[in-house]
């Protein structure tokens, strides 16, 4: 009966019984979907190296284009939001 014992999780691995492989892979397997573009997924590493690494990607790997858009973006929507509560901007000019 084993009062000091833990249950076991049980584990399945399902393969199609009609399925050949053929180098392929596992069509069940689950991964992300833009996995094999990152740098930072799929290795077993301590915390400092995973930062490190996502720091050189976001430096060296980053398209200038996008990140201006996004900043513009966000940039329009900060205003629509201050418009939006009646934010008095002329508190940044000054009236002569």
């Amino acid at each position: 009966m084993g009062i000091f014992k833990t249950r076991k999780n049980k584990k399945f691995s399902y393969s199609p019984r009609y399925w050949d492989d053929k180098g392929e892979g596992n069509p069940y397997q689950m991964e992300q979907k833009f996995d094999k573009f990152r740098s930072t997924v799929g290795k077993n590493k301590n915390i400092k190296s995973t930062f490190n690494d996502a720091w050189d990607e976001l430096k060296h790997g980053a398209d200038k284009k996008v990140n201006t858009r996004i900043l513009w973006i966000i940039g329009a929507l900060l205003f629509v939001f201050l418009y939006f509560i009646d934010f008095d901007l002329s508190i940044f000019f000054t009236d002569s």
